[in-house]
């Protein structure tokens, strides 16, 4: 069965809770949610377009891109929904102690009753790193050492870490273990490697055709092929538009998990505008629409 979500990024915190409760109510499977921590006044840091089309053109964060913590936007959601996953897509890890991401996602895990999947990347803006004095060149090797870190943390109990980029003595973040599913995004060559090595899932960069969705999901294949992984592994992508047609042609290749951007399905000019508009997209897709409560102040 195909799972269908929504990818949002620059809308306000606000918006992202009418959206995501609609969803919820629609069939939608999860919001990815993208990030970045501020706006530099001034940057010269390309996107890794990897070749894939872009759903954004010109800059990704300007002074009036609608900026959000996910994790405040996640707790809210949890709240006011019951079926939707909330998943980052991508959460910039380098820029972050692990130690306080692990405290985070446990909690937000917890909250939402396992509806959590943490998507990372190892980001590309060097001006965020700048400002916050995190060596851009070593972005990689911290993310790779986080998700170690990550690992053991949620394993559950006492554990210790000395490594190139964090070292600590004993200590607990979590009694229980606690069940993240961790997706790595990048469409490159390493990228894939690095996802069929370490991650749960994959997450597309950009907006690939079919017949690219198709190379870079084989090319994850061989990757975890090569990396002895046998588990279960998502490859989630982004397209630009959908119907039930293409639906049934990325099943047939063996793709079930697809996700829309937001500010193609929910627009107009007021929420029931927009409500509206997510209902038509649902019912073209053929989604199940769930019996939910109606959430307090919606």
């Amino acid at each position: 069965m195909t799972r269908i979500g929504l990818s949002a990024y620059g809308m306000p915190a606000r918006d992202l809770l009418e959206l995501s409760i609609a969803a919820d109510r629609l069939g939608f499977d999860g919001l990815w949610l993208g990030e970045h921590l501020f706006h530099p006044a001034e940057y010269s840091s390309k996107h890794p377009s990897d070749g894939s089309a872009q759903h954004h053109t010109g800059p990704i964060v300007v002074p009036d891109t609608e900026l959000v913590d996910p994790w405040v936007v996640f707790g809210a959601i949890a709240a006011a929904t019951t079926h939707l996953r909330v998943a980052t897509g991508i959460y910039l890890l380098p820029l972050r102690h692990p130690l306080l991401t692990a405290r985070t996602v446990a909690t937000a895990q917890e909250l939402s009753g396992g509806r959590v999947v943490l998507g990372i990347g190892a980001g590309w803006l060097r001006e965020e790193f700048d400002a916050l004095d995190i060596a851009y060149a070593e972005r990689m090797p911290r993310l790779e050492e986080s998700v170690e870190v990550l690992r053991k943390a949620w394993a559950g109990g006492t554990f210790a870490h000395s490594g190139r980029h964090f070292c600590f003595p004993s200590l607990q973040v979590t009694a229980r273990r606690v069940d993240v599913p961790l997706v790595l995004g990048g469409n490159g060559p390493k990228a894939l490697a690095r996802a069929a090595r370490l991650g749960d899932g994959w997450f597309s960069s950009g907006t690939p055709s079919m017949e690219s969705a198709v190379a870079l999901r084989d090319a994850l294949v061989r990757e975890r092929e090569q990396a002895s992984r046998t588990e279960p592994f998502r490859c989630v992508f982004r397209v630009e538009d959908l119907d039930a047609q293409a639906v049934s042609r990325y099943g047939s290749e063996g793709i079930d998990d697809l996700v829309l951007w937001a500010d193609k399905v929910w627009v107009g000019a007021t929420r029931e505008d927009r409500e509206r508009s997510l209902a038509r997209c649902a019912h073209a897709l053929g989604l199940d629409p769930h019996d939910v409560p109606v959430a307090a102040g919606s």
